[in-house]
């Protein structure tokens, strides 16, 4: 771990370490040591520039969800500590909203819901950043839909003028890292996976996925076997059949004691032309950033894991229509 403090054996261990440290140690200034000063943080909901940025909306998320708790279950990465490191960490947080804040006031509601962070770090530190929360099963557990959170979002930020919009090939703005992940053969295989799927090619489920295959999803959504994991996928592709489908950063990995894995992030950018998850189509123009991972097994994909951000789609479709 050239370049890096000696308590962090592997890069998994660094990763985890120092959330660990951030989040549930309070260590919340660190993030002036672990963050570089000018990182780029990307979520679906916005870009944001600068450390500063992100330490105060980790106080503010932890004024909301003092308890919360971030349970890694896995860092798939690639790179190497001399030329940097790029991570998918996947984190199964749980919390309880105590107290008021972007979510309204506080309701003592225990949440659990799933994080994906692509972070890129050389010489200790972290300077470029894609992160997916998955918004929808948090405001869905706190009584809200996805596209009614959205609109009272946009009210909340002053209207549809005013408001922050969320992230687009027109917000985002390029960081340091330009890499595209390694070229390890579980990775090829699950971008085959996923391209087969947004082209509608729908025998890739019976093909490449074990009949018992299971799905973590956007929404809180559990899909058991491959009819509930096709179901999943056309929901989401039918809402923009015409949408450009890109991959933007690939990893497999093969590491003891653990099964073949991958990292996808990727991007559908189109018009909401089609009816599908998000309801009837609105004619808007919409960017889905989505990050997933995949376990492999001996009949084919047996975990999935994917992740993009409901109520940001929901922003987007409402500034569009005007239904606020």
């Amino acid at each position: 771990m050239q370049g890096f403090d000696s308590k962090f054996k592997t890069f998994p261990d660094y990763i985890l370490g120092i959330t660990n440290e951030i989040w549930e140690q309070r260590g919340v200034e660190t993030l002036n040591h672990y963050y570089a000063d000018d990182i780029v943080v990307r979520s679906p909901a916005s870009v944001v520039i600068g450390n500063q940025a992100v330490i105060k909306a980790t106080y503010a998320t932890l004024d909301e969800f003092p308890d919360r708790q971030l349970l890694g279950e896995d860092v798939i990465w690639s790179g190497t500590p001399e030329q940097g490191m790029l991570s998918s960490h996947r984190i199964l947080s749980t919390a309880t909203h105590s107290g008021d804040g972007v979510f309204g006031k506080a309701t003592g509601t225990k949440l659990t819901y799933r994080v994906i962070a692509d972070c890129h770090a050389i010489n200790n530190q972290i300077n470029d950043e894609w992160l997916i929360r998955d918004l929808g099963a948090i405001v869905q557990q706190l009584g809200w839909t996805s596209a009614d959170y959205a609109r009272q979002q946009i009210s909340d930020e002053g209207g549809a003028e005013a408001c922050i919009k969320p992230l687009s090939p027109a917000t985002d703005v390029a960081g340091p890292y330009q890499g595209e992940g390694n070229e390890d053969e579980w990775g090829q295989s699950y971008a085959d996976i996923l391209t087969g799927i947004m082209s509608g090619d729908d025998t890739v489920f019976d093909t490449r996925y074990d009949r018992a295959a299971i799905g973590e999803y956007s929404g809180d959504h559990t899909a058991i076997g491959r009819p509930d994991i096709s179901s999943f996928w056309a929901g989401l592709r039918n809402s923009f059949p015409s949408a450009q489908f890109t991959l933007h950063h690939q990893i497999g990995r093969t590491d003891p004691m653990m099964p073949p894995r991958a990292a996808i992030r990727w991007s559908l950018s189109g018009k909401h032309d089609g009816n599908g998850r998000f309801g009837p189509p609105s004619g808007a123009d919409v960017y889905v950033m989505g990050i997933s991972h995949a376990e492999f097994g001996p009949w084919g994909l047996r975990r999935e894991y994917s992740l993009f951000d409901d109520v940001a789609v929901w922003k987007q479709i409402h500034l569009h229509t005007g239904s606020l």
